[in-house]
This record gives structure tokens, C-alpha cells and sequence, in this order.
């Protein structure tokens, strides 16, 4: 990138070693079964016996307070180095995730008998990539919230502030004043009123992932743009 060069693993190791901690940590240990990582051409998954702890479901688990099933385990591997400090770590396996232009983990095929997560991966999204070291470089570093929209934005091309509430899992006004960050950055642009208010990829944005094309298709043509296209 220019005179930068960034290394894209296949697999970030934060996110696999946060993933195999959380699986070690959080398995109910009462249940007969192994924690297994198996590591497929374009996916890594880890599967641990017994469901997600008390209180933790999929549509909470970036917000809900860490509830480790074993505490003294833990806080073994906290002193250790081994996760983060915060326990946290579930950010971390979604972050690094998306920052390696990967699409987000999944933890869909987990149930009450056993917790699976897969980290995708297969051919990274080098320029989203790129995005995101510019904005890195232009001292304005991305937090897990952005990511998740710029990603699903770049997927779905087009969401409502409600979808973006359930992707970041908060309350909508959370989700609307992040979003208008990215509108103040340039990096989102905003189409409609009110409720019927949705959120696009900005111009700017489409270009540096090298698909202006792409912006007219979502945003249209004003009709003074229309206008001066038949002029010419």
C-alpha cells in the first residue's frame, strides 16, 4: 500500500487464540466432551460442550457484562497473559475479524448442548483493508462499532437505523449517533427522513474500495443530475 506494507494473514491470531481461550474458559466442564479446533480451507471453527453462561445469547454478546462459568480459570488465564485483561475478548475476536477484511465470526450453530464459532476466512477484502489503514494513518482508528457497519454496509449496500441497532446490538439512538460519526468522517452518507431514513457507503468511500460505480447504483440520480446528463 504505497510505501506501506501490511501483512493479511489467513488467520489473525488475536482472534484464534481469543476464540480457543474463550472455548477453554467458558465450556461447562461437567459435560462429558472435548473443545475441538478444526481448521478448514476457508474457515477455522471451534466448538466447546455446554451452551453460552447465564444471561449471555447471541443477540447480546457484545454488550452483555463478561459472566465467565469459571471464574478462577478465568482469572488464571487473565494473570497469565493469556486473554484480555477486560475480558473482553469477544470484541477482540470480532475486531480483528473485520479489520483482516474478513467477514464478522458467527456463533449461529451454537445451542443449549454446545457453543461453535467460526471464523471465516478465505480470500481477504484487500481494500477495505486499505480503508482501514488510511483512516489509521489519518489518526481516526475505527472502533468495533464502525466496523461492524462499514462491513455490512459494503454487504448489504443499503440499512436502516434499526437493522444497525440489532448488527451493533444497541439501543437505536447508540446506533444513529455512530452512524452520524461516519456521516461527519465521510465515510457514510444518509438517504430519507425520519423513519424512513436509510444509510449508504458514501461517494468518497465507493471510490477508495474502487467501486464508484457502485455509489450511483445505491444512490441514484437527483434529477438535476438528470437533467445535466441529458445536456451533455
Amino acid at each position: 500500500m504505497g510505501l506501506l506494507q501490511v501483512a493479511v494473514p489467513d488467520s489473525r491470531p488475536a482472534a484464534f487464540r481469543e476464540a480457543l481461550a474463550n472455548a477453554l474458559i467458558h465450556r461447562d466442564y461437567t459435560r462429558l466432551g472435548t473443545v475441538y479446533v478444526q481448521w478448514h480451507a476457508d474457515r477455522i471453527e471451534i466448538s466447546s460442550p455446554g451452551g453460552f453462561p447465564e444471561g449471555v445469547r447471541l443477540d447480546n454478546l457484545l454488550v452483555t457484562a463478561p459472566r465467565p462459568r469459571n471464574p478462577l480459570l478465568a482469572d488464571a488465564f487473565k494473570r497469565a497473559g493469556i486473554v484480555e485483561r477486560t475480558a473482553r475478548g469477544i470484541d477482540t475476536i470480532f475486531y480483528e475479524q473485520l479489520r483482516n477484511g474478513r467477514p464478522a465470526p458467527s456463533y449461529d450453530r451454537s445451542n443449549e448442548s454446545g457453543v461453535v464459532v467460526v471464523l471465516p476466512g478465505g480470500q481477504a477484502n484487500l481494500e477495505f483493508v486499505l480503508l482501514l489503514v488510511e483512516e489509521s494513518r489519518a489518526s481516526r482508528d475505527l472502533a468495533l462499532d464502525d466496523l461492524l457497519i462499514l462491513n455490512a454496509l459494503w454487504q448489504d449496500r443499503r440499512l436502516t437505523t434499526e437493522a444497525v441497532a440489532r448488527l451493533t446490538q444497541k439501543t437505536e439512538a447508540e446506533a444513529r449517533a455512530v452512524l452520524n460519526r461516519l456521516v461527519e468522517i465521510g465515510l457514510v452518507e444518509p438517504r430519507g427522513e425520519l423513519k424512513g431514513r436509510t444509510w449508504h457507503l458514501s461517494a468518497a468511500t465507493y471510490r477508495r474500495l474502487g467501486k464508484p460505480a457502485a455509489y450511483v447504483r445505491q444512490r441514484g440520480f437527483e434529477p438535476l443530475q438528470q437533467e445535466q446528463m441529458v445536456l451533455q
